[in-house]
């Protein structure tokens, strides 16, 4: 075909250097739009690799406060921190403990690194001895008696220097329960970013060696969504809106990037999506091999979690994104 029966537009045009697909791009990758997860357990000193999750360490409080140091120094705005406890029973003693795992490193972290922004998981399995996320009744977790447990750990952290709780239990009616007792403790201020639409999922597998909280019994499958149905979790989405979720999240993201996008459309709230740790996982398994190029796929699946519609990514490889992004 001759150059004359081209369209006048050319869209390889725009593509011809870095610097021109740079300058129209439509989706663009922030480190002000990640959080790190991090794992936090009793002792000192400690510094725990976790098998299936290269990079990956349990750490002490100690550790875990020299980590966020590294984190804000390369840019990284904000961690989410999940504690295993000492001991476990089957009530979860250790999650509404004042001075347990969580608050403990809430107060080490918010002393040395006071500009970062403190989230915490609010669940129980970390600290049950059976692994599910709730009181159990009959073999089963019994929704209403857990709300009492949630809401007393969301305390717990706020009261400690949390900015942001962040319920992962999927118990009905637990944001607003939590709401509740926030704002009667004077703690109106403390948002919360709930697991709004969490599927029970494959892709958890290497978080419970890392969060040691696998169950015991069972599964999950009777509190954690259906994989197969998108507008079930758009029901879940609205209900926690309206007991008053601050940011809804989706869970696991790769899988989820259609139900980010209807989430987003739906309700314009802010989106948070966890890039989970079956999925960094497989990235880190792959590269091993010199099957994938880890920093070009990570950024290829940032990339597609953010232009589906997530204000806010939670992802392992906060750190290693925020080192070799621009600062704005």
């Amino acid at each position: 075909m001759s150059a004359g029966r081209f369209p006048a537009y050319r869209s390889r045009r725009l593509r011809r250097t870095d610097a021109l697909r740079r300058l129209v791009r439509e989706t663009r990758l922030s480190v002000e739009q990640l959080v790190q997860p991090l794992f936090v357990v009793p002792g000192r000193g400690v510094e725990r690799s976790v098998g299936s999750m290269p990079g990956v360490a349990q750490l002490s409080v100690d550790r875990t406060v020299e980590e966020c140091r590294r984190l804000a120094d390369v840019g990284v705005p904000a961690v989410l921190l999940f504690g295993i406890p000492e001991r476990k029973d089957a009530r979860a003693s250790g999650a509404t403990d004042p001075d347990g795992i969580i608050p403990s490193a809430l107060r080490a972290i918010r002393e040395a690194v006071p500009g970062l922004l403190l989230l915490t998981d609010v669940c129980l399995c970390e600290y049950t001895d059976h692994g599910h996320c709730g009181v159990i009744r009959d073999g089963d977790v019994d929704n209403d008696p857990t709300l009492d447990l949630l809401a007393a750990e969301a305390l717990a952290h706020a009261r400690a220097g949390a900015d942001i709780v962040a319920p992962s239990d999927m118990m009905d009616g637990r944001v607003g329960a939590i709401r509740r007792a926030l704002d009667a403790a004077g703690l109106t201020h403390v948002a919360i970013m709930s697991y709004a639409a969490k599927l029970a999922s494959a892709f958890y597998g290497p978080f419970r060696e890392a969060a040691e909280s696998a169950p015991q019994f069972g599964n999950r499958r009777s509190y954690q969504m259906d994989a197969a149905n998108g507008d079930e979790a758009l029901r879940e989405v609205a209900l926690d809106i309206e007991e008053g979720a601050d940011i809804v999240m989706v869970k696991p993201a790769m899988p989820c990037l259609d139900i980010i996008r209807r989430v987003k459309a739906r309700f314009g709230y802010p989106v948070a999506a966890y890039q989970v740790s079956g999925e960094y996982a497989m990235v880190k398994a792959a590269a091993a091999r010199g099957w994938l190029d880890e920093a070009q796929v990570v950024e290829e699946s940032l990339l597609a979690i953010r232009r589906a519609g997530a204000d806010v990514i939670i992802t392992y490889f906060a750190r290693d994104v925020a080192r070799g992004l621009r600062r704005p």
